[in-house]
């Protein structure tokens, strides 16, 4: 498989909209990488996994290149190299990725004891596509180590795995659509910080049954009830009840595919913002979670989608700004971002549930995700589910957990049993 990867067909393609931006923006700090991690009912085998890894890697165009520098934009381009080593975990999750130390890959993949975890560098693919390969490398993994389920199964990916690298965003582009969002300042959490190069994850572990009924008696949806609750948690815990003039903005990532019938496993996503405006003292939760339920379903409609996305596009599209050279381009994104940045709170990111072929269930315990941080967003919310468990994952760079002790306690008061773990 090796020598086969090393002929493999020399090609090259665009960045998706959403990936331009990720090469510019990260830092050591700000590293636009995330996790995905599976977790088994036996410990990993190392070098099963490794084999795993080189043999799927080659079917993935979409993880199967590097990053090149061109003179008007960044671009891809077949890497020809080895896959990645899988190493063994030994850092905290989310750091910067390094290709030069990677074969040029854009990704990593490590494992402790049963946990297999996926780290993507953003400008690959957004959190469906990482989730794709994810769970193609595990069912890969145990067709090997129980030849079994090869013999049930068969070698090869599931027929519901797609391999499609359109440009979604470029297809489903309108022309003529207004900017969809504003920029204006909002309240940061801020406070004492981790050491450098220290990064906090807490993740609670919910019955998913006891999750849909907290849901179900409020009248909401998951989603957007982990959402009131968050949002309350940080207006508590950080104004206290007292009037803001900068608002809570919890920015929602939205999987565009079901809207606009993608398949794509590269980015394909847009970000909706859920505003609190603290113009008053002491909101109850019930006002809170109004606020941000009613925000949350005005914008996630996909006439209100195609505009936010579309216009992003449209600049893309600009045959003046696509004549700019790459370095000024640079310059004038940071700028863009700088300003956005300002905008956010935080980000709350519920992947849904994941699913397996039922062949493969006995051996997958759970998925799990985790976010980088980000300017202006030093903690970081993201959701998962899988069977009758959800996992929640708060990723943070501050000291202070009193927000996720908050969102916990008002879980535990609804009838939500979570089981809490932290590295902190």
């Amino acid at each position: 498989m090796r020598e086969q990867s090393s002929r493999r067909e020399l090609k090259w393609s665009r960045l998706d909209n959403t990936a331009n931006l990720f090469p510019v923006i990260a830092t050591e700090r700000m590293t636009n990488v995330y996790r995905l991690s599976l977790t088994l009912d036996e410990e990993i085998d190392p070098e099963l996994l490794q084999q795993a890894l080189d043999k799927i890697l080659p079917l993935f165009d979409s993880m199967n290149v590097r990053l090149r520098t061109g003179a008007f934009w960044y671009y891809f381009e077949t890497n020809r190299k080895p896959a990645p080593r899988v190493e063994r975990e030994s850092e905290y999750p989310c750091r910067k990725m390094e290709p030069q130390l990677n074969n040029q890959y854009l990704f990593r993949v490590s494992y402790y004891k049963k946990r297999i975890n996926l780290e993507v560098f953003h400008v690959l693919a957004d959190g469906m596509g990482g989730v794709t390969f994810l769970k193609e490398l595990a069912c890969q993994y145990l067709r090997l180590a129980h030849p079994e389920i090869c013999d049930e199964m068969g070698d090869h990916l599931s027929e519901l795995t797609s391999l499609n690298t359109e440009d979604s965003y470029l297809k489903n582009f309108r022309k003529g659509q207004p900017k969809g969002y504003k920029s204006e300042p909002a309240f940061h959490m801020k406070g004492e910080k981790l050491r450098d190069g220290a990064f906090g994850v807490i993740q609670g572990y919910l019955p998913l049954a006891q999750v849909k009924e907290a849901a179900h008696r409020r009248n909401v949806s998951i989603n957007e009830y982990l959402a009131g609750v968050y949002a309350y948690s940080i207006y508590r815990e950080y104004l206290h009840g007292a009037v803001s003039d900068k608002p809570v903005v919890l920015c929602v990532p939205v999987n565009l595919r079901p809207y606009f019938e993608s398949i794509t496993t590269r980015n394909f996503f847009a970000m909706v913002s859920a505003v609190l405006r603290p113009d008053q003292e002491d909101y109850t939760r019930d006002e809170v979670e109004k606020i941000i339920v009613e925000a949350l379903r005005q914008q996630i409609n996909k006439e209100h989608l195609e505009k936010l996305f579309s216009y992003n596009v449209s600049n893309q599209k600009n045959l003046m700004l696509r004549a700019v050279p790459l370095v000024l381009k640079k310059l004038v994104m940071q700028w863009v971002y700088q300003v956005s940045a300002r905008a956010t709170t935080t980000t709350m990111t519920n992947l849904g549930v994941m699913k397996t072929d039922k062949a493969y269930e006995p051996y997958i315990k759970r998925f799990a995700a985790i976010l980088s941080v980000s300017q202006g967003q030093n903690t970081k919310m993201t959701v998962c589910s899988y069977g009758d468990e959800m996992v929640v994952a708060f990723c943070t760079i501050l000291r202070d957990v009193s927000v996720q002790k908050r969102f916990f306690r008002i879980l535990a008061e609804d009838g939500i049993k979570a089981a809490v773990e932290s590295n902190l």
